[in-house]
């Protein structure tokens, strides 16, 4: 099975380049056949939301190449030790993200060379030890662009696994159009690109975002068909009263990396509704390439709240107190998931990239939830995201939760306290967050420092930063 099916159609916003059935197949075979040509191994791709990240990366996967989209804005220095710890065969995409975002000089053992097709790449003069395993297709960073080693291994399998749920979720057909608001190397961008090149549908390459008018104006011009974003992005829309009424070809909300508010979610399920549309709130992470449940349209809004059921060939149980994993519903406990896109393992070093698929499709999420009758999965926060307040545990993700209503909130654990950082709340707010906090979960008001800032920090992912917080406490 491929991942670009005939029908699928790759546009270039930028340029109004158009690429669709042969021109496609052809450019396709051209960038394979730049691939096949570098040493063995896996390829650095540097890629954003541009034209050219999306046909590299599709090419790759098409040629069999395992390929590692990576942040253009990391720093030269990460990239250096991520090229040192997996020695890529090429890193290709290196004029990727435009001025501010350069790689560097190529690290010892790599020399700079310009590809007809790819562009200047950097290549390895040597051959690797040892191959990568031949079901290896992806390699995802768990932490976007934070420098962090650790690479989530994803089979060819897994990849299109995904896709296909996806596609069968969100019923994407060859008449839908999706922006490419977010980046490659983040696992929710890629799943866009690649559930919609399964589909045969189109890709609308687009640089900007969200919040950039080229990128509404792309959007209305092509016709965009749908649009995926992260709680950030929907809480900036909700700030500047966007409405999908402005935008008649949209018919496809979908949400996912991370909670948003229940408000929110039901006022763009209503904007959207209103105008015979779709909101989807999708539940995933990187080591599930990336998505493992979505909940229905229909759903909304009585299980707001929820992230929806498994994806079609996937399935969740829970682990409880005692850790004995349980289909019974309503435990509260570690949620696990089951299924074909579960990734092969971790990759810390280059010798890593060789390992055959140590999950068996089987993944500990590390997030802890609770199974319904009909199998919607709640959420109730991360395992390993608890602090102490005067010696006794605190689920942090609660403590979210109780003051969330104040906008977008972000806990952290502070010595003997728990820091809460609330968005656009001035000191007298601060202080009743803090009493509320006291008061609901009994214990006295200075085990809770409650501090407004302006805009929390966020990862290129639009995720929060709690490691940036955490270094404020």
């Amino acid at each position: 099975m491929t991942l670009v099916a005939p029908s699928a159609r790759l546009v270039d916003a930028a340029t109004g380049a158009v690429l669709a059935g042969a021109d496609l197949t052809a450019a396709l075979t051209r960038s394979a056949a730049a691939y096949a040509v570098l040493p063995s191994g896996v390829v650095f791709a540097r890629s954003g939301t541009a034209f050219e990240a999306v046909l590299r990366f599709a090419a790759a996967f098409e040629a069999g190449r395992p390929v590692a989209p990576l942040d253009p804005g990391l720093d030269p220095a990460v990239l250096a030790d991520f090229v040192d710890r997996f020695a890529p065969a090429a890193v290709v995409g290196l004029a990727e993200g435009g001025a501010g975002t350069q790689a560097g000089d190529p690290p010892k053992g790599y020399r700079t060379a310009t590809d007809e097709v790819l562009g200047p790449i950097w290549v390895r003069d040597a051959e690797p030890a040892e191959p990568p395993h031949p079901d290896l297709a992806v390699l995802l960073a768990t932490s976007g662009s934070t420098g962090d080693p650790k690479f989530v291994r994803l089979s060819r399998d897994a990849v299109l696994a995904n896709a296909a749920a996806i596609g069968t979720a969100l019923r994407i057909g060859p008449d839908e159009v999706a922006p490419t608001n977010l980046p490659l190397y983040y696992s929710f961008g890629m799943s866009v690109v690649t559930s919609h090149l399964a589909a045969g549908a189109t890709v609308l390459a687009v640089d900007g975002g969200v919040l950039a008018r080229e990128f509404w104006v792309a959007v209305a011009e092509y016709g965009a068909t749908s649009l995926a974003g992260v709680p950030h992005h929907y809480e900036m829309l909700h700030r500047i009263r966007w409405s999908p009424a402005g935008y008649p070809s949209l018919r496809t909300l979908t949400q996912a990396g991370g909670r948003l508010r229940d408000e929110l979610i039901l006022a763009f399920h209503e904007r959207i509704d209103a105008v015979g549309g779709r909101f989807h709130v999708m539940w995933g992470c990187t080591e599930a390439a990336p998505r493992m449940s979505t909940l229905p349209a229909g759903a909304l809004p009585e299980r707001v709240g929820s992230v929806g059921p498994a994806l079609t060939g996937g399935a969740f149980t829970v682990l409880d107190a005692d850790g004995v994993e349980t289909t019974e519903p309503d435990v509260v406990g570690e949620v696990v998931y089951r299924g074909p896109n579960v990734m092969m393992g971790y990759a810390e070093h280059a010798a890593d990239l060789a390992r055959g698929d140590d999950q068996g499709g089987v993944l500990r999420t590390g997030d802890l939830g609770v199974v319904d009758a009909d199998g919607f999965v709640w959420l109730r926060g991360r395992l390993s995201r608890f602090g102490k307040v005067f010696g006794i545990r605190v689920n942090l993700y609660d403590v979210e939760e109780l003051v969330r209503d104040r906008g977008p909130v972000a806990a952290v654990s502070g010595p003997d306290r728990v820091v809460l950082f609330v968005e656009g709340i001035d000191a007298a707010q601060a202080r009743e967050v803090a009493g509320r906090l006291s008061e609901r979960l009994r214990m006295h008001r200075t085990g809770f420092d409650v501090r407004g800032v302006d805009r929390l920090p966020r990862l290129p992912n639009g995720k929060i930063d709690y490691r940036t917080l955490e270094a404020r406490v």
